[in-house]
């Protein structure tokens, strides 16, 4: 075998972990869409009910971003991913065989975990192992996995759909939407297998002779050599307590990722991936059914995506952040104008696809990104933790107050997407003022600059 060949292997199987993770992600958060209203027939469902039955996966979300910081720093990150796995495979077997709602609704909450979990952990994973040159791309490839998954369940769903009337959908057919999420997630089971642990994590546990063997698999004996002493420098000035993500030299770092987790979503994104059948009908553009509509959202945000990994290493995390929130700005401030000023048709749909394109390419995967990047070896995992509740709390709230805002007669869509322009106005200051570059930087140099 080549020598150059061992770190390409290593390298392409860890970003088809991470492809993959996120695609079960996006396929886990999206599949609930296409199934709801067979749910609704089949379980003779309330209004209420089946709002819960959309959000039963998201409350799933916070608990496990939670504890899988704890458990990913106690135990490992691949042990972790593993487990996640586990959880979306059960989750889709019980998914699509609840005798009752209550069953159907506990399945839903397993599978939360895994989201919360493997949101929080593939970061990290990637980041602990990417050389920093390809870090960035390697990290924006999750998201790729969940726009992806996003955009390929919208075309799953209608096959299913296709196979027969609605009462077979109602009593069998969205038994199959949940159940396909077993596939991919043996997939991921099978992946992990022929992956290493984080050499990072393996350093901070003592067990160094791994952790240089990874890292040689990954650039050669010189980069695992510079690693491996950049990490010793910096694990003798942490004591590994969830505690010292509060001492004064990691609260910048805190108040960063928390606060471009809650933009990332207090922009609005989930409120039109939620919501766009509705949004698209009040734009009048002839886009009615909701997967055309829906299909026209996934595909711009996988177009996009693609701008994130081609200029994340390249421009830098911030300056894509600044350009895509300043975007952000303008297409949201426009979609309210039009709202206000009863505009509809196609210039409508091209600001609001503008906004998609901009997240996509920005505010979607750079959070996860810089999150991944700014911590203490030891603590990574807690502070993703943070970070992650973070986001699916704000998620959760978005999806909750977004009906409620719209919907009533003194607020209406255009005072909604002002508010969500306004938070993005908001982000792209925080992001002028306070976010550094941390594109070609070892994780080591990052955690050094804030106390230098």
């Amino acid at each position: 075998m080549n020598p150059s060949s061992k770190p390409l292997n290593t390298l392409a199987m860890v970003t088809l972990v991470a492809a993959t993770g996120g695609f079960l992600f996006g396929y886990d958060t999206a599949v609930i869409n296409g199934a709801n209203q067979y749910l609704k027939a089949h379980f003779g469902l309330s209004p209420i009910q089946e709002g819960i039955a959309g959000a039963s996966a998201i409350l799933g979300c916070i608990p496990g971003a939670m504890f899988a910081g704890f458990l990913s720093d106690r135990f490992g990150r691949r042990k972790v991913l593993f487990l996640c796995a586990i959880l979306y495979a059960v989750s889709g077997l019980l998914s699509a065989i609840p005798r009752t709602f209550i069953e159907f609704l506990a399945a839903r909450f397993i599978s939360g975990l895994g989201i919360g979990a493997s949101s929080m952990i593939i970061p990290v994973y990637i980041a602990e192992l990417a050389p920093a040159a390809r870090r960035g791309r390697l990290g924006s490839l999750f998201q790729f996995g969940i726009v992806l998954g996003i955009f390929l369940t919208l075309f799953i769903n209608a096959r299913i759909q296709g196979l027969g009337d609605d009462a077979w959908n109602a009593s069998q057919g969205w038994r199959w939407m949940l159940a396909a999420e077993v596939a991919p997630a043996i997939i991921l089971v099978a992946l992990l297998f022929f992956v290493p642990e984080s050499p990072r994590w393996l350093l901070g546990v003592g067990r160094e002779a791994e952790a240089r063997g990874i890292l040689e698999s990954v650039g050669g004996p010189d980069h695992a050599e510079q690693e491996i002493v950049a990490v010793r420098s910096v694990l003798g000035e942490e004591d590994g307590r969830f505690g010292e993500l509060f001492q004064p030299r990691f609260r910048k770092p805190l108040f960063i990722a928390i606060l471009l987790m809650m933009f990332s979503q207090f922009s609005g994104i989930n409120a039109i991936m939620y919501y766009s059948t509705k949004i698209f009908a009040t734009a009048g553009v002839g886009v009615k059914d909701s997967f055309t509509s829906s299909m026209i959202v996934g595909l711009v945000n996988v177009l996009f995506t693609f701008v994130a990994m081609a200029f994340v290493d390249r421009a830098g995390r911030r300056a894509l952040l600044l350009i895509g929130l300043s975007i952000q700005v303008v297409a949201l401030a426009t979609v309210g104008w039009m709202f206000r000023a009863g505009y509809s048709g196609l210039p409508l749909l091209l600001a609001i696809l503008a906004y998609i394109g901009a997240f996509a390419m920005a505010l979607g995967p750079i959070p996860w990104i810089l999150c991944s990047e700014i911590f203490p070896t030891r603590v990574r995992g807690r502070a993703m933790s943070l970070a992650t509740f973070t986001i699916w709390t704000s998620c959760y709230i978005v999806a909750q107050t977004f009906p409620m805002l719209n919907d009533n007669p003194s607020i209406g869509p255009a005072t909604t997407f002002w508010v969500y322009g306004a938070f993005s106005l908001a982000g792209l200051i925080f992001v002028r003022l306070a976010v550094p570059e941390t594109k070609g930087r070892s994780l080591e140099e990052i955690e050094r600059s804030w106390t230098a």
